[in-house]
């Protein structure tokens, strides 16, 4: 009879590779169910590991990948400091990875996973249809959390904010406030927060009865320069807008350079409001109106989602939505 494996455990006890692993390691994130059922597989299936194999496997599954495009980018800063306080105090490692939004990048930082045997992996996709490029990864028996972000046709745990909900609280405050020419900054259509975000910016202006004129929404690539061009193009339209919303933290950031090179007063000439709020923001002249994300919390909830799924690989995938919130300052034109 060939001598059971830990692949055999895990089946057997209905977990993964890598939660065995951490079952032999001792490692505290292991409710007394699940280490009873590991324990149990493996004296029924008369399962002897191998010092130097338990070595190799304790290294690999106390490591966590996390993908994310723009480590630049602050809310990403935030949520990489999440997910690194919350595997810390659960004993795992981060590799971190940037990707640039390029999705070859992104494909050779998921080989490298694979070859480092990571127990999960968070990632933040570079587009909806990479569930190709992710399947491999899930079929090593490697789990996957979604941040931020989705794929088509690829189930996962997910955990992202409310951006419909977000972009609508902006754009609603504005109207509060008599606004009518209220332009939206977009960001790229085909990724979550991009499309989210421009509904949001639709559903207020239709429950006010405002009329959708598309000459007011432009498309940029969630970029300081997009911003900063298309702040400047509608401002130099005939009939420029009385208040910009725009859909992230460096979009907004370059449409501020780009009104303040043109000379525009905010909120005297127009009226701002961005979706992400910075931590120098209450700093400017004047003090920025953002929609504020959760992002520390965002890497936490991921790695929560993880941990469960390694303790758990057959359950119900979930989707945790997190609420934002707008913080209200000077640039909006509010008291």
């Amino acid at each position: 009879m060939a001598q059971a494996t830990i692949r055999d455990v895990a089946d057997y006890a209905g977990v993964s590779r890598a939660t065995v692993s951490r079952v032999l390691n001792n490692h505290p994130y292991v409710t007394e169910d699940v280490r009873t059922r590991v324990e149990d597989a493996m004296r029924h299936l008369g399962y002897h590991p191998n010092r130097a194999a338990r070595r190799l496997r304790a290294q690999s599954s106390d490591v966590m990948g996390l993908i994310v495009p723009d480590i630049q980018n602050p809310l990403f800063q935030s949520i990489v400091r999440g997910v690194e306080d919350a595997a810390y105090n659960n004993g795992m490692n981060v590799i971190l990875c940037n990707t640039d939004d390029n999705p070859d990048k992104q494909e050779a930082y998921l080989r490298v996973m694979q070859a480092e045997q990571s127990a999960g992996l968070i990632v933040v996709p570079t587009h909806p249809g990479d569930g190709r490029v992710l399947a491999p990864v899930r079929e090593a028996g490697i789990p996957i959390v979604f941040l931020d972000r989705e794929v088509d046709d690829f189930e996962a745990d997910t955990v992202k904010v409310d951006n419909v909900r977000g972009a609508y609280l902006a754009v609603r405050h504005l109207l509060s406030l008599g606004y009518k020419r209220i332009a939206a900054i977009a960001g790229t259509q085909y990724l979550t927060p991009g499309y989210e975000r421009l509904r949001g910016y639709y559903d207020a202006l239709n429950e006010c009865g405002i009329p959708v004129d598309e000459r007011l929404v432009k498309f940029g690539n969630f970029r300081i320069d997009s911003g900063r061009a298309l702040a400047q193009e509608f401002m130099q339209s005939p009939h420029p807008p009385d208040a910009l919303f725009v859909s992230n933290n460096l979009m907004t950031l370059g449409a501020l350079r780009g009104l303040h090179e043109m000379g525009i007063v905010i909120p005297d000439q127009v009226a701002l409001v961005g979706f992400d709020d910075m931590p120098w923001a209450g700093d400017l002249n004047p003090p920025l109106t953002a929609v504020a994300q959760p992002g520390y919390e965002l890497g936490q909830q991921a790695v929560e989602l993880l941990l469960k799924r390694l303790e758990q690989p057959n359950a119900p995938y979930r989707k945790v939505i997190m609420q934002p919130r707008l913080v209200v300052r000077g640039s909006c034109g509010a008291a």
